[in-house]
C-alpha cells in the first residue's frame, strides 16, 4: 500500500475537498480487495494502446504486471480494450467521443499525438499537471514533457519516444572502409555523408548508400541547426518555398538524390539495408525491431549483419538536432477518482527501471533523467541492440531534440511527395549517370516539391 499512500498524501496537497472521500473509498477497496473483494468493485480503466496488437505486446505485459500487482493491492483495474496504431488512433478516438455508429466506447486512458488531444478537446483531458508535482516532473526529460503540453495544460504525459538513427550494415561498411578509407567517424557530419555517399555509389557500382525514411526531417534539422529561428512553413501548414534558407538546404539534399548516391526508402529503410540495396538506413530507432541478424543480397549470398548504428548527421560547429517522435499517455476526464487512479498508473509505468525495460524492448528511448543515466550499465542480450542504445545515449547527452511539424494534414501531403520521389528516383539518377545537368534534375524535383498544395 507504500506506493499508494504516496499518491494521497500527494493529492491531499492538490485537491483539499475532495481527498477525503478519494481516501476512504481508495483505502476501502484496498482493504476489501485484500479481504477478497470481488473484482467488479475495483477501480476500472479502460485503455486503448499502440505498442503492438500481438497476444505478447509488451504492453499488454505491463498491463498484466500492473493488474497482478499494485492493482490488486489498491482496487484498481486497467483493461485494455482496443490495440491500434499510432497513425490510426486518432480518428478512431473522435469516433469514440462523437459516439459513431460502430465505434468503441471511449476510453478512460489511450496513447496518442498531441495534434490528436488538440482535436479531442484539451479541456476533456485530464491536465497531468494536477497530477504530479513540480517535482516529480523535473525527473523527465523537459523537452519530452514540453511535448505534451498543450496551451499550459499537460495532456500528453510521455511514456516512451523515438528518433531517427543510422543503421549501418557493418559487415559491408568494413569492405568498403577498407578500400576507401571511410571511417565511421566521417558519419558524424552531412557534409562527411555526402562525400562517403559519392564514394560508395562508385566503389559498388552504382548503389545507393543510404535509404531514408524521412527526407524532409533530415532537411528540416539539418537547416534549424544552421539557422534556429528560421520559420519554413506558411500559415496554412506547408513549406514556403519563396525561403532562401529551406532551398539552400533541399538543394544539397537532392543534388546527391538525383544522382542516386541516396535514396527515399520504399517505405522503411530496413528492408533495402537487410538486402544489400544500400549500405545503410535513416529511419527511426524502433526500426531495430525489424533488423535482421543477416543481411541477404540479391544474388542469394548472405553473411552477418553486424548492425552499427550512429546517431544522424550533423552539421559541424553547429548545434546538433534530432527528431522526438511518439505518442504519449492521455486520461480522459470523468472524475477526480479516475484521475488519480490514472496517475498511480502514469507513475509506476515511467518508474526508471521499469520504463526502461519496457522502451528497450522496442527500440524507444526512455523518459526520465535517472532511466537514460542507467543506460551504459544496462545488459543487452544483442549487439545491434547495445550499438543503437549507445547511440541513444549519445545524442541524449549531445543533442537538442525537436518536436515534430504538427499541422493538419502535413503527413498526407508528405506521404504524396514521397511517392512522387521513388517513381521519379531511378530516372533521375539513370540519367544523370547518361550526362544530364544535376541542376535540371534538381530543378524537376523542386517543382515537383512545389506542385503538392
Amino acid at each position: 500500500m507504500m506506493g499508494k499512500r504516496v499518491e494521497v498524501v500527494y493529492m491531499r496537497k492538490r485537491f483539499p475537498k475532495t481527498i477525503t472521500l478519494i481516501l476512504a473509498a481508495v483505502l476501502s477497496v484496498a482493504c476489501l480487495a485484500g479481504c477478497g473483494k470481488k473484482t467488479d468493485d475495483f477501480v476500472t480503466l479502460t485503455m486503448w494502446h499502440v505498442y503492438g496488437e500481438q497476444a505478447s505486446s509488451p504492453m499488454d505485459v505491463l498491463v498484466e504486471e500492473f493488474n497482478s500487482t499494485v492493482g490488486q493491492e489498491n482496487g484498481i483495474i486497467i483493461n485494455v480494450t482496443a490495440n491500434s496504431n499510432a497513425t490510426a488512433i486518432g480518428q478512431a478516438l473522435l469516433d469514440a467521443q462523437a459516439g459513431k455508429l460502430g465505434s468503441k466506447e471511449m476510453p478512460d486512458l489511450f496513447f496518442c499525438h498531441p495534434d490528436n488531444a488538440v482535436a479531442l478537446g484539451v479541456e476533456n483531458l485530464v491536465d497531468w499537471n494536477d497530477c504530479f508535482t513540480e517535482e516529480e516532473l523535473s525527473a523527465y526529460n523537459p523537452d519530452f514533457i514540453a511535448e505534451g503540453m498543450i496551451d499550459d495544460h499537460l495532456a500528453v504525459f510521455p511514456v516512451s519516444k523515438s528518433t531517427h538513427m543510422l543503421f549501418i550494415n557493418g559487415s559491408m561498411f568494413a569492405r568498403f572502409s577498407a578500400d576507401t578509407g571511410v571511417t565511421l567517424d566521417d558519419l558524424a557530419t552531412w557534409d562527411g555523408f555526402f562525400a562517403a555517399a559519392e564514394k560508395f555509389y562508385a566503389w559498388s557500382g552504382g548503389k545507393s548508400f543510404c535509404a531514408m525514411d524521412y527526407i524532409l526531417r533530415a532537411v528540416e534539422l539539418s537547416a534549424l541547426s544552421k539557422h534556429p529561428d528560421a520559420d519554413f512553413y506558411t500559415e496554412d501548414g506547408w513549406y514556403d518555398f519563396g525561403n532562401t534558407v529551406w532551398k539552400n538546404e533541399w538543394d544539397r539534399f537532392t543534388d546527391a538524390l538525383v544522382k542516386g548516391y541516396i535514396t527515399v526508402s520504399d517505405l522503411f529503410s530496413n528492408t533495402q539495408v537487410m538486402t544489400g540495396e544500400a549500405l545503410c538506413g535513416l529511419g527511426s530507432s524502433a526500426a531495430i525491431l525489424y533488423y535482421n541478424d543477416t543481411v541477404t543480397y540479391p544474388d542469394n549470398s548472405s553473411e552477418p549483419m553486424n548492425l552499427i548504428v550512429l546517431p544522424i548527421p550533423t552539421n559541424k560547429g553547429k548545434t546538433a538536432l534530432d527528431t522526438q517522435a511518439g505518442v504519449g499517455l492521455c486520461a480522459y476526464k470523468t472524475t477526480d477518482e479516475k484521475a488519480e487512479v490514472a496517475a498511480v498508473f502514469a507513475k509506476w509505468l515511467t518508474e526508471s527501471d521499469r520504463n526502461l525495460d519496457f522502451v528497450t524492448a522496442a527500440g524507444y528511448m526512455p523518459v526520465t533523467e535517472d532511466a537514460f543515466a542507467k543506460l551504459p550499465s544496462y545488459y543487452f542480450k544483442q549487439d545491434s541492440y547495445r550499438s543503437l542504445y549507445a547511440a541513444l545515449d549519445t545524442a541524449y547527452e549531445n543533442y537538442t531534440f525537436l518536436q515534430e511539424p504538427n499541422f493538419k494534414n502535413y503527413y498526407t501531403k508528405v506521404n504524396a511527395f514521397y511517392d512522387i520521389i521513388r517513381a521519379r528516383q531511378s530516372e533521375w539518377a539513370a540519367r544523370f549517370s547518361g550526362g544530364e545537368s544535376t541542376e535540371s534534375l534538381k530543378e524537376e524535383c523542386w517543382n515537383d516539391f512545389r506542385r503538392i498544395e
